[in-house]
């Protein structure tokens, strides 16, 4: 599956910060942030609208902490011109209103993610979640299983749920302090390296830089509270459904160690890509596309099994 040109700008070492921008800017235009309201809240979101099949399944794809939906715009480039495609801008992100908790649970986002999908008339989906999406995807997963076809966790976040509530309060208060003490212009200048392996390119990490500095900070606090309570393992055990984690190989956030054990919470074997870190679908986006791709074709294939052999969808 071939990307989609990208500016020469765009993927010159000699790229400034503003040429980078506005050739992301460009092609996100293609894919215009949108919103809808969900009841008292709204949620934004990017659409590609691909191939019309109303019986389709479609891809939804959920950001982590420090990014939004426009991360994915290679995604919607590529992945949607073959199918409908939605990345949605998290609760506090972006202009999608934040949860009403202080110290929201993962439930708290997968109640928004079920009532966005119910307002776009998503009956049922393949989700992906990356890093903090993960943990998003996860709960919707084992709160709503006849509703997700199949998931795919990338670089997933596990949560400090299980741990000690020292532990817990060290891990989130550490985070909220960087929060306050960087603003999210500082966090995207000192942090958005550890998102990216040796390997990426001077137009990947302006891009991750990018969309870092765009966070909303009480959004992104409750993020960090929801991370704190997070036990992705425990909602993948009770997902009995089609799952498939993949990981970097040079990913430092969440290493392939961790992501392994929960692909063993899963039941799935770990899926490791070569020469990527983190926000490697950013950094290494067709491996990434063939990866979402073929995960999303064996679904779709298992779903047509199920429809001849029991004539209805698994």
């Amino acid at each position: 599956m071939k990307n989609a040109p990208v500016d020469a700008a765009m993927l010159s070492s000699a790229a400034t910060p503003d040429a980078v921008a506005a050739s992301l800017e460009a092609r996100l235009a293609c894919f215009p942030a949108r919103r809808v309201e969900v009841g008292a809240r709204a949620v934004g979101y990017r659409e590609a609208a691909g191939a019309k099949d109303e019986a389709g399944l479609p891809l939804v794809l959920l950001h982590g902490i420090g990014s939004g939906a426009a991360s994915w715009v290679q995604q919607l480039e590529t992945l949607g011109a073959a199918r409908r495609v939605l990345a949605w801008d998290a609760p506090g992100y972006g202009e999608s209103t934040p949860v009403a908790a202080g110290s929201p649970l993962a439930s708290d986002y997968a109640d928004v993610l079920r009532a966005w999908l119910d307002a776009l008339d998503v009956e049922r989906c393949v989700l992906v979640g990356h890093s903090l999406g993960a943990i998003v995807a996860g709960a919707f997963a084992a709160a709503n299983a006849a509703r997700v076809a199949g998931l795919l966790l990338i670089s997933p976040a596990g949560g400090y749920g299980a741990a000690s509530p020292d532990v817990r309060a060290s891990k989130r208060d550490a985070r909220l302090a960087m929060l306050a003490d960087l603003g999210p212009a500082g966090l995207a200048e000192k942090r958005s390296a550890n998102m990216l392996s040796a390997h990426a390119g001077d137009a990947a990490r302006a891009w991750v830089r990018w969309n870092m500095a765009r966070i909303v900070p009480a959004g992104y606090a409750q993020a960090t509270h929801l991370l704190a309570n997070a036990d992705l393992a425990t909602d993948l055990a009770a997902f009995d459904g089609r799952v498939a984690v993949a990981v970097g190989e040079q990913d430092s956030i969440t290493p392939p160690a961790a992501c392994e054990r929960l692909a063993d919470a899963a039941r799935t074997p770990l899926r490791i890509v070569p020469r990527a870190g983190h926000a490697g679908y950013v950094e290494a986006p067709a491996a990434y596309d063939a990866l979402i791709g073929a995960f999303f074709l064996d679904v779709e294939q298992q779903r047509e099994n199920s429809v001849k052999n029991n004539g209805v969808p698994e």
